[in-house]
């Protein structure tokens, strides 16, 4: 027992340094996990045999089940709606057409049965979205017209999809399926999938804003049942899992709900330590010594869909939208392959056997793609001239750790302001607040009690960030062509005495509105209203 847990120690303490190296180096996290789960294993240093594909495969599904939830809580709507149709179009029919290529590569050029190369097409027809992301966090690489939350969006949805081209292809490799079972399968996953992981969602919150919360930490521990609810229940009648989690964080990660940034915290840590589990157990599980034997085939199947495969899929699909062609070409580069193609791959060998095959060609096919792929990423970006130098990766994600305890007001003090002319220490503050930087002529000052406030002076104010009033909620809403305050003034909008515009964000400009304030298309409206109820 304590050799078990001295070992778990290391490999822990291990983890944790590998995942801080690579995030400097800019290495897909993946890479350094699956290698330390090899010098660990058979053919490693401390020669540890481990061949349990079942338990690997249940523990794995358990850690894909957080990690499908954290990258759908993580996903922000304002950024992503933009580019949803490109994201679920090739979420869905890019992952078909995808495993549909690879599967006539295999069969006309590796001469397999058309069944066994649809199975290993739709193994790695998913692309990796926490490969393509630790390396646009490390690098803080940002995408111009989008492209990071394109990736983002589809690398994070795409694997239900894949999830269910395995389970078909499976069937078909067994010689037990039927076209109507197929597509009543097929049904079944999409649909019940989202009405479930969409059902569990606004139960969640309709619980957590009407029940009262008596003791610290109750929505933390509401949301994570609520994940594993939106799992299993899924799973029992029929549907996708894994689309059901997915939905289920969507639609939590982007509504405003008590707790968030501590939940957005804790996810991220649960998922850090399923992706340590789950990458070292892959690589444990792994012989190198068999990697020769399948070398031929992964090579052949990685180039094909590295540089034809994803390519083709990619230029088909984005057709139908406005983008670049650098754009065409830096998605097509960027469909790193990752953990759930492994993932899949021990269900696959569970079912059918051929473990030693199947299992290990994947395992290569995904050791090239992270690493051929995953270290060129910045430089093809650079190359294709799609880095935004001035725009900001992380605004892709809805971490919320630039949220901040204190809050700033800033105004021009107008002529006849009770202020003017007035010594900051005579002037009669608000609790916890205090004036900390003015301007005047273009000279900016830190002031102090003896300062005097003449007309014209802007005036910065911080103040401690107070709580909401259990009486109001914020709201934000987006000024679309469509919208009844788009191109009006405050002062001409219908009027509703139980909300008001608080402020409007304007691109990187924060506007307090007056009255002749115009509303611009695109603008974002900050309001409070009374909650009913």
């Amino acid at each position: 027992m304590n050799q078990i847990l001295l070992l778990s120690g290391v490999v822990i303490i291990l983890s944790v340094f590998l995942h801080k190296l690579s995030m400097k180096m800019g290495v897909p996290v993946l890479l350094a996990f699956l290698l330390l789960g090899i010098v660990f294993g058979i053919d490693g240093v401390f020669k540890i045999h481990f061949e349990n594909f079942e338990l690997s495969g249940s523990v794995c599904s358990f850690g894909l089940i957080f990690i499908m939830f954290s990258g759908g809580f993580g996903t922000n709507w304002k950024e992503a709606k933009f580019v949803a149709g490109e994201a679920v179009l090739l979420s869905s029919l890019g992952v078909v057409f995808t495993a549909l290529s690879v599967a006539a590569f295999c069969t006309l050029l590796l001469h397999m049965e058309f069944s066994w190369g649809l199975l290993l097409g739709s193994l790695i027809a998913s692309t990796d979205a926490a490969s393509v992301f630790s390396i646009l966090r490390s690098r803080r690489l940002s995408l111009k017209d989008r492209t990071a939350s394109l990736l983002e969006f589809e690398s994070g949805s795409n694997d239900p999809m894949a999830y269910m081209m395995t389970l078909l292809s499976l069937e078909l490799v067994q010689g037990t399926v039927k076209i109507s079972e197929m597509l009543s399968m097929l049904f079944l996953q999409i649909v019940l999938g989202l009405l479930i992981g969409g059902v569990i969602a606004f139960f969640a919150l309709y619980m957590m804003k009407k029940i009262a919360v008596l003791t610290d930490g109750f929505e933390l521990i509401f949301v994570l049942g609520a994940v594993l609810l939106s799992y299993a229940l899924s799973t029992s009648l029929g549907g996708n899992g894994y689309l059901a989690v997915y939905l289920t964080g969507i639609i939590l990660g982007n509504q405003k709900i008590k707790q968030k940034k501590e939940m957005v915290q804790f996810f991220d840590a649960l998922t850090g330590i399923m992706q340590m589990l789950l990458f070292f157990l892959l690589g444990l599980l792994s012989t190198p010594s068999r990697l020769p034997g399948v070398a031929f085939n992964a090579i052949g199947i990685f180039l094909f869909l590295t540089f034809v495969g994803r390519p083709m899929v990619v230029f088909t699909l984005m057709h139908f939208f406005p983008a670049s062609r650098n754009k065409k070409l830096l998605l097509s580069f960027a469909g790193l392959r990752g953990a759930a193609s492994i993932v899949f791959a021990i269900l696959a060998v569970d079912t059918v056997g051929r473990g030693d095959y199947i299992y290990h060609l994947i395992f290569l096919i995904v050791l090239l793609s992270i690493l051929l792929q995953g270290s060129f990423l910045p430089k093809v970006s650079e190359k294709l001239d799609m880095i935004d130098a001035e725009g900001d990766v992380m605004k892709t994600f809805t971490d919320y750790t630039e949220e901040k305890e204190v809050q700033f007001i800033e105004f021009q003090v107008p002529k006849g302001h009770s202020w003017a002319g007035e010594k900051i220490k005579d002037i009669r503050m608000p609790p916890e607040t205090m004036v900390i930087l003015l301007e005047r002529d273009g000279k900016k000052d830190i002031p102090n009690g003896d300062t005097e406030i003449l007309v014209g002076d802007r005036v910065v104010i911080a103040s401690a960030k107070p709580a909401l009033s259990s009486d109001l909620e914020i709201i934000e809403l987006e000024v679309d062509y469509g919208s009844i305050y788009a191109e009006k003034r405050i002062a001409e909008i219908p009027r509703d005495d139980s909300e008001r515009v608080m402020l409007i964000e304007r691109g990187e400009e924060v506007l307090i509105p007056r009255g002749d304030t115009l509303i611009q298309v695109g603008d974002v409206l900050v309001m409070y209203r009374l909650k009913k109820g």
